[in-house]
């Protein structure tokens, strides 16, 4: 243990061990005519979270502090006069070994000149009964010297008796609890509640935020009067919120010591009031603010898009957005593009080659910088009919943005507003304005105009609209949007739509978290499961029994389902008891408990009722599980009573920290096809029109269904003419986490962190038919690349730091599915396949001073192997006899 850390316990013991009498201390105050002195100590480290064998960078600094007393009056206001002497800083390298470093890692930084005489110029502090009541001096220099001095002045602020009060200093507006004992105080900061002006941002969904554990205490010795002594330590533990392994340690101390109390000082000023005295000191005295302005690095060597224009012709095109190299250079682009010009972003638009456009198109939304979304603007023209794959590609972005903005809203609006569009890109863009439109509520920006005005031009579509298609793609973005004043709207249309219409509203109420499922929307639910006032189509009864199931669920509500079970089409009884298993073994599940006793109940739990046969099901499982996140795999499968597959719907979803996203989710239906194969449609049923779609969910959006056939001769065409390519459900670079956080710290300086996370994504889907063979088969393709920048970094006025850590990986996940219908029963194979994964993590600490420059990396490298899910014991029954017969062709 270093002395530093040494003489740091010694005073923590003291303090806690010091008597415990409780009371109030004497009015702080400094005596006139006298110069004081005090040793000051800085420390900052910055450190991995993880054990790494690369260290973090450590700096401390000593100096000399000299107060005086320059006026006092009688209710015990005083101002006093502080200046930093004498400051030495030292930056201990543990790199001193390490090959990759460049320079001399000398001990002592040198300061420069103007730093140094900026430093040592006094401030001037209003005390008052230890409160600081305004800072004044010189306010133009550098802010990082000014908040050095901040810092210290922030030590000297405390109370006298036991409580808790609102403080300001240079952490900001917080609250701080105080315990007095004899001749000492223990100060207790809440950096989490503090307020200070507004910089940075962070994602919407938390799960892509960062973790910040903030600690901070002072200690404080008083003898009569007069501060003796203080220290004070704060940390702080920030990780993205995915995996805290990365994270990064930020600890801060600061030691104030009396030497000397004994030297003579200049006398009082003369002054009736403070404004007086300040006068009389100072030609203009400037107000300080006690509370440190946030501010940012100016990065000298970041390449720019100027430079990177010129070299654009030349350059090859080779780019495959899964690959996690495209996802770093998408990363660079958002860096490239926050800080150019409209002229110059319009360029790189209308000068990329066709296969880069759409890549630039996502980096331009993603850097949602004032001079991106005008070139934007004025690039993409919505009335042009061979730009749809580009307009699409516009809208999908910013439906994925994981911050977006007023002005991305209100582009969106005005492009799709009273102009001539393209089917497709209508439905789309209907579809992103409830994304955004729920997004910026959630940043509690609903008030805004543009989200009202997004929102009126949802509902008015719908309210105009008698085109079942259109009331759908309305209903799916009021499932985006997730705003609790649609569930009214969302309730009329699961009730009196049709039955498409009716399925789309009940699946948007599922999205709803069990706050917003209340008892007009139960009473609604039991009316369609139990069908009271008219014929649900299967799969809204199943949704809706799922939504009393899922939602704090009554006693009575599990009583009914379970009694109902008895009457229900064998394959809607066999999914609806696999759902009831699923329930029993989450041990999480808000039904469990109830569902356990209501199943002790011998008129229910037996053989009659909960035996029935048929091929539908639901399952849920772990995928993966570390310290921070649960990843979770679940499928749900509905059969015809012929035997057809009605629905499948297989999702992925992640949890973290009391955070949940659903990550993706796939639903394939088909419906009608018992007329293709000779079959009638089960008794009661109403023929349906032959159709087979898909509709998919990433990251918390849905996005626009897509159609496979409609109709006998869609069917026949998609089968005579198929050239069979997989159709891409989406293709781009999504900017998952964007997080900026300047973090204060008491000692002035100032740590920024920053959060970049980007997956580019790859998704196909393909059905093949096989009307002669009655077999069917259903591919969906995902492929990704994903890239983590996280970055903690450290400025003062003569030195530098920053902590990063990198994080890349490569996935291929495949979900096929094969269906014979010759023979009865229909067999189905499901196969989830994981393909090896690569991933690798760098490391990297960078330091630099005026006569100093350190870069140091360490990396590690690995692959996860490859492999295929086990679904459940059915499933893998009917690929043991599917896959033989296909070997034996």
């Amino acid at each position: 243990m270093n002395s530093q850390a040494a003489s740091g316990h010694i005073w923590l013991i003291f303090f806690f061990f010091t008597s415990s009498a409780k009371g109030n201390l004497e009015t702080p105050s400094f005596q006139p005519g006298i110069l004081y002195q005090y040793r000051y100590l800085l420390e900052v480290q910055l450190d991995y979270v993880s054990r790494l064998s690369l260290q973090g960078s450590r700096m401390r600094a000593e100096a000399l502090v000299q107060v005086h007393l320059l006026w006092r009056n009688h209710a015990g206001e005083q101002l006093l006069q502080i200046q930093i002497q004498d400051l030495k800083v030292y930056h201990d390298s543990k790199h001193k070994k390490v090959q990759n470093v460049t320079g001399d890692p000398s001990t002592e930084v040198v300061l420069g000149k103007e730093d140094t005489a900026e430093l040592q110029l006094p401030v001037f502090l209003h005390w008052n009964n230890g409160k600081v009541e305004g800072i004044y001096g010189d306010k133009g220099g550098r802010p990082q010297i000014l908040n050095l001095k901040q810092g210290l002045i922030s030590l000297l602020q405390f109370q006298p008796h036991s409580g808790t009060a609102t403080e300001e200093d240079v952490s900001g507006s917080c609250q701080v609890t105080y315990v007095v004992s004899k001749d000492s105080i223990v100060k207790t900061k809440d950096l989490q509640s503090c307020t200070r002006p507004k910089f940075g941002f962070t994602s919407v969904n938390k799960i892509f935020g960062v973790l910040w554990q903030p600690t901070s205490k002072s200690f404080y010795s008083v003898q009569g009067s007069l501060i003796q002594s203080v220290l004070s330590e704060e940390s702080h533990v920030v990780s993205p919120t995915l995996k805290s392994s990365i994270g990064t340690k930020i600890m801060s101390r600061q030691q104030l010591e009396l030497v000397s109390s004994s030297m003579p000082g200049p006398a009082e000023t003369p002054g009736q009031s403070l404004q007086e005295a300040l006068a009389g000191i100072l030609e203009t005295h400037q107000s300080i603010s006690t509370i440190s302005e946030p501010f940012k690095r100016t990065c000298l060597q970041c390449p720019s898009l100027k430079t990177y224009l010129k070299t654009l012709g030349n350059r090859r095109v080779k780019m495959d957005v899964s690959k996690v190299s495209t996802t770093w250079q998408f990363q660079r682009f958002i860096q490239m593009l926050r800080g150019t010009k409209k002229r110059d972003v319009l360029q790189l638009l209308r000068k990329a080659p066709e296969k880069m456009v759409t890549f630039f198109i996502d980096a331009a939304v993603a850097a949602q910088s004032t001079a991106s979304l005008a070139a934007l603007s004025e690039f993409l023209d919505f009335s042009n009919k061979g730009q749809v794959p580009l307009l699409e590609q516009f809208l999908y972005a910013a439906a994925f943005s994981p911050r977006p903005s007023k002005e991305l809203l209100r582009l969106v609006l005005d492009k799709l507003n009273g102009k001539e569009l393209d089917p497709a890109i209508w439905e789309t863009g209907i579809i992103v304005i409830g994304s955004l439109a729920g997004k910026l509520c959630r940043m509690k920006l609903c008030g805004l105009q543009e989200v009202g005005l997004g929102m009126e031009t949802v509902l008015r579509r719908l309210r105009d609209t008698k085109e079942n298609s259109e009331i759908i793609i309305c209903l799916l973005s009021l499932q985006n949007a997730l705003l609790p004043e649609t569930i009214p709207t969302l309730l009329h249309y699961a009730e009196e739509g049709s039955a498409g219409v009716s399925g789309t509203a009940v699946s948007a109420l599922q999205r709803f978290s069990s706050q917003h499922i209340t008892g007009e929307v139960k009473k609604a639910m039991r009316r369609i499961f139990h069908q009271k006032i008219r014929n649900y189509e299967k799969t809204s009864r199943l949704a809706a029994a799922e939504i009393l199931l899922d939602n704090e669920p009554l006693p009575m509500d599990l009583t009914n389902i379970l009694l109902a079970i008895r009457d229900l089409e064998a394959e809607m009884s066999k999914f609806l008891l696999s759902k009831i298993q699923t329930t029993l073994h989450s041990h999480h599940h808000p039904a469990r408990k109830a569902m356990k006793e209501i199943l002790k109940d011998p008129q229910i739990n037996n053989y009659n009722y909960l035996s029935k046969a048929g091929s539908s099901s639901s399952f849920s499982g772990p995928l993966a599980v570390t310290d921070d996140m649960l990843s979770t795999f679940s499928l749900e499968l509905l059969f015809t009573e012929s035997g057809l597959l009605r629905k499948s719907v297989s999702g992925f979803m992640l949890r973290s920290h009391g955070h949940q996203l659903q990550a993706a989710q796939v639903s394939i239906e088909a419906q009608g096809l018992e007329s293709v194969l000779g079959e009638s449609n089960p008794e009661g049923e109403e023929e349906q029109e032959l159709m087979a779609g898909m509709s998919a969910i990433f990251f918390d959006v849905q996005l626009r269904p897509i159609v496979f056939f409609q109709g006998y001769t869609d069917l026949m065409a998609k089968v005579l003419l198929s050239s069979g390519e997989p159709t891409s459900v989406i293709k781009g670079t999504v900017l998952l986490m964007d997080h900026e956080q300047a973090i204060p710290l008491q000692s002035g300086l100032q740590t920024v962190v920053k959060l970049q996370g980007a997956l580019g994504l790859d998704i196909s889907a393909n059905i093949d038919m096989n009307l002669w063979e009655q077999e069917s088969r259903t591919s969906v393709k995902t492929r990704g690349g994903l890239a983590i920048d996280f970055t903690a970094e450290i400025d003062a006025p003569f030195f530098q730091a920053s902590v990063k850590s990198q994080t890349e990986a490569e996935a291929s996940i495949n979900f096929d599915t094969a269906v014979r219908f010759s023979g009865n029963p229909v067999l189905m194979c499901l196969q989830l396949r994981e393909e090896q994964l690569p991933y690798r993590e760098i490391f990297t600490i960078s330091e630099s001073s005026l006569n100093q420059s350190i870069t140091v990396r360490k990396g590690r490298r690995g692959t996860i192997a490859g492999r295929e899910l086990s679904l459940h014991r059915a499933n893998s029954e009917m690929c043991k006899i599917l896959l033989t017969e296909a070997k034996e062709r």
